[in-house]
């Protein structure tokens, strides 16, 4: 039988309804899933702020966490999906480290920080965080999609997305398909890491996603006897890029190795106060 015989085939025996319908159509559609739907109806999450950098090392996942702890901070109800799914660090700045997440019959439980943060994380389903995760791209941003439709979340008024470094399959997903109201740069002073930050602000221009605001790290170093800044990295052209971009906020980070410590320690939400404004004037 011709390939056009058995489409006319399955045509005449179609029922148009497949839950009687014995017909093997070519048109039969998968059952829904009923946790999902369930899911579509528990998971409330108002707004969704990705934050992104051109490239690693400027400090993204220390800004998503200081803005979620700044966040829940101000009574929010405040998520974190990490999306990093390669290097995974949010479950460290968090003091999470060791904890699993569960799951029920409906979908897999985020595990809540000590300030009631809910975070998600590819290192809280493994049995070692130190693992490495030799994935392909289809799978890395498989894993993606599933922390945002597959968790638990319910109630979250800001969930922040912490995005891997660059501009390729990840980033392009989530940027796809969650609804993000919005992007956080995180850059430093050097010139170089300003120009692939403005790569990363064009993206967001062609996905047609609004960039909220700039966060320069590494900014300054104050000097523990004078009291003196001192421009490390050399001159901030944070104002110039911003304007560029018709970005409303941005804030600064200073170095300061008691933040490194007070990060690894797993004690990130001590902190919030150092993005505190910055976060107020993205709510």
């Amino acid at each position: 039988m011709s390939e056009k015989e058995v489409k006319e085939k399955e045509t005449e025996e179609c029922t148009h309804d497949c839950s009687s319908c014995g017909a093997n159509c070519s048109s039969r559609e998968a059952a829904p899933d009923p946790a999902a739907q369930k899911r579509k109806e528990l998971n409330k999450i108002k707004k969704v702020i990705a934050v992104m950098s051109g490239k690693g090392g400027v400090g993204k996942s220390l800004v998503t966490s200081l803005l979620a702890s700044a966040t829940a901070s101000l009574g929010k109800a405040t998520a974190v999906l990490d999306a990093d799914i390669t290097g995974p660090s949010i479950p460290r700045a968090f003091g999470l480290s060791g904890k699993r997440a569960g799951g029920n019959e409906l979908g897999i439980l985020p595990v809540e920080t000590a300030t009631g943060v809910k975070v998600m994380s590819l290192n809280l389903l493994m049995e070692n965080e130190t693992d490495p995760v030799i994935w392909r791209g289809a799978l890395i941003t498989g894993c993606a999609k599933q922390f945002y439709t597959d968790v638990l979340w319910g109630d979250v008024d800001y969930m922040f997305v912490d995005m891997p470094p660059g501009t390729g399959d990840v980033p392009l997903t989530v940027l796809q398909s969650f609804k993000v109201d919005g992007i956080v740069l995180v850059t430093s002073p050097q010139e170089l890491v300003g120009m692939i930050v403005e790569k990363a602000a064009k993206m967001a221009k062609m996905m047609n996603v609004p960039v909220l605001g700039i966060v320069e790290n590494m900014s300054y170093f104050t000097c523990p006897d004078c009291g003196k800044k001192h421009y490390v990295f050399g001159e901030s052209h944070l104002e110039q890029t911003a304007e560029k971009y018709g970005v409303p906020y941005t804030a600064r980070m200073p170095i300061d190795p008691k933040i490194a410590e007070t990060v690894d320690a797993g004690r990130v939400e001590s902190l919030f106060e150092l993005l505190i404004d910055f976060t107020k004037k993205l709510m």
